[in-house]
């Protein structure tokens, strides 16, 4: 039965129980049972009330203990969305507009070039800006930047050849940028990009705060976001899920592939492995936790009595800040970033 904890059952949020009970049904025949997920938890809230949690599948390959509400996974990209709400907490207190150059909080970049062809011989051709992106470009993907998570472009070849994603410190982050020219004049292009990573640095700038402990402080401890961080503590360190990626022989393709998991010092997420907090990609939760911030979101900005940001700015951080004639065909979970767009 879909009931949470405080007695409320899905009927009383307009749901069905059956259909509910179908989600976790659906996941173990398609997904679970085909090998193609290790693990899967759902969640389902309507009107602020929890009514589905189910939790399949176990946190080591082979092994280890049942998923349930106090696992910790690696959010990935999810973490994208609570920079961006950091920053906007700035742009209330008014440490920015929207319109001004992000060279004004990142001097590094007042000498970014951008791609502008190639030459016969494969060298880049690169070209001065007529002028630096501004926050709302940085915060939309149209700044410019590459990411290097695909591609087979200049831009995107410096990303992973200076390993900026792996930078051991922020500010090495953005010195590594800085040498790496644009991949698209500022609002030319909508590209998925380090652009997340960059409002981080923003963040400390800012704020006069260490990324991590801004988060800490002024997000995850006023929205009881108990589990979510950049670090994972030695005491809680059980509760990590194994981060695993799907393998597939290319020399065997007529093999069914599997996930292997990935047993890397920086997917363990303890401080002293963790080069910088990457506002794109770093953070860990839990599923109940990241219940919570889309709670906080749909609520306009405020949880359980805490205001975390304005309603108005919330509208504006879902209203299209696109150029007109720019869309989006690429969301992040593919594994090649797009040549074009």
């Amino acid at each position: 039965m879909s009931v949470n904890e405080d007695g409320i059952q899905a009927s009383d949020v307009g749901l069905s129980e059956v259909r509910l009970n179908r989600i976790p049904e659906f996941f173990a025949d398609n997904y679970l049972d085909t090998g193609k997920l290790p693990c899967v938890a759902t969640l389902v809230s309507r009107n602020g009330q929890i009514v589905h949690e189910a939790y399949r599948g176990r946190d080591e390959l082979g092994g280890g203990d049942p998923i349930g509400p106090d696992t910790i996974f690696r959010i990935y990209s999810m973490t994208k969305p609570i920079t961006g709400v950091a920053l906007m907490q700035l742009y209330e207190e008014g440490k920015f507009s929207l319109d001004d150059p992000i060279t004004r909080f990142v001097p590094q970049f007042e000498d970014l070039k951008v791609l502008d062809g190639t030459n016969e011989d494969g060298t880049p051709i690169l070209a001065d800006l007529e002028r630096p992106a501004t926050m709302r470009e940085l915060m939309s993907h149209t700044a410019g930047f590459a990411y290097g998570l695909g591609g087979a472009d200049y831009a995107n070849q410096q990303f992973r050849e200076k390993k900026v994603l792996a930078a051991p410190a922020m500010a090495t982050f953005i010195g590594r940028i800085s040498g790496i020219p644009l991949l698209y004049r500022p609002g030319e292009r909508w590209y998925y990009s380090a652009a997340v990573d960059v409002q981080g640095y923003i963040v400390e700038q800012l704020s006069g705060m260490p990324f991590d402990q801004y988060l800490e402080t002024h997000v995850f401890e006023p929205l009881n976001m108990d589990d979510t961080g950049f670090y994972v503590p030695e005491e809680d360190t059980d509760r990590l899920a194994d981060l695993m990626y799907f393998y597939t022989d290319p020399e065997k393709p007529e093999q069914p592939g599997m996930f292997v998991p990935i047993y890397t010092e920086n997917v363990q997420f303890r401080e002293s492995t963790v080069g910088f907090p990457s506002g794109g990609g770093g953070l860990v939760s839990t599923i109940d936790d990241y219940a919570r911030f889309c709670q906080m979101m749909l609520e306009k900005g405020s949880l359980s009595g805490h205001q975390i940001l304005k309603p108005e700015t919330v509208a504006l951080m879902t209203t299209n800040q696109l150029p007109e004639g720019l869309g989006v065909n690429f969301d992040g979970t593919g594994t090649q970033a797009p040549q074009e767009v």
